[in-house]
């Protein structure tokens, strides 16, 4: 049985999962951490919050920021598009270096998890009201941690300009899932599988990105490595959000 919270600081609204109580402090602490390290360097540098194109590497950054930096110059779009993403890989990351076998942190939809159990987790998939829904992918056991970001322009408050209910990235490195969702999200302008298609090329050589899924009202595309979809009962009360 996992070890369950919800945590709610400012803009953060996280839920934590681990297999003992003590990874779940371990893990509001690093939060709470990665954000400070956040606000402390947008105070001296207030660009880095509000650019929405790519941000010139500072090599004097703490590692986070270069992380995110590096993650959103990827695909030309600005650090904070890896905001939720690099603060639950962070957290994960120190679970993890704590000893914790299981560990998932779900940032508002931008989530990074380690199993290395001997079962998958499902991970339920929400496009909000279209007709894709009740599925979920099944992600295997690894040593790896794994990123796993969704972006959408009709679902959220996120900063999207494409149509997609849903576009979802796997990556081992939450930063750039984050950042290849956004830009996944912003390459779908119209609707149609055609458009899908086309839109998944954003993203489909890309080093460092798994697998890409994009939903767009009852159509769905793929590309990459993508854990294996199965029937899912989602309680949509339960995901995280705002």
């Amino acid at each position: 049985m996992y070890q369950k919270a919800h945590f709610h600081y400012k803009q953060t609204i996280a839920t934590i999962l681990a297999d003992k109580a003590e990874f779940i402090e371990i893990a509001k602490e690093e939060i709470l951490k990665s954000r400070l390290i956040i606000e402390n360097y947008i105070a001296q540098n207030p660009f880095f919050e509000v650019t929405l194109e790519g941000y010139d590497l500072d090599e004097n950054a703490p590692p986070l920021i270069q992380k995110m930096i590096e993650a959103g110059n990827m695909f030309d779009i600005g650090p904070m598009s890896t905001v939720a993403g690099t603060i639950a890989g962070a957290a994960v990351e120190k679970m993890k270096d704590c000893g914790a076998s299981f560990a998932l942190v779900d940032n508002g939809g931008d989530m990074a998890i380690y199993n290395k159990g001997n079962k998958p987790t499902v991970v339920g998939v929400y496009a909000g009201t279209g007709s894709i829904s009740n599925l979920g992918f099944s992600i295997p056991p690894s040593e790896d941690i794994l990123g796993i970001c969704t972006s959408s322009g009709t679902v959220g408050p996120s900063i999207s300009f494409g149509k997609a209910d849903a576009a979802i990235i796997f990556s081992k490195n939450p930063s750039l899932a984050d950042s290849a969702a956004t830009a996944l999200g912003n390459a779908l302008k119209e609707t149609g599988a055609e458009n899908i298609e086309k839109a998944l090329l954003v993203v489909s050589n890309v080093e460092g990105v798994d697998g890409a899924v994009l939903i767009q009202g009852g159509d769905i595309g793929f590309v990459g490595n993508v854990p294996k979809l199965v029937k899912a009962n989602v309680d949509y009360d339960i995901i995280t959000k705002g």
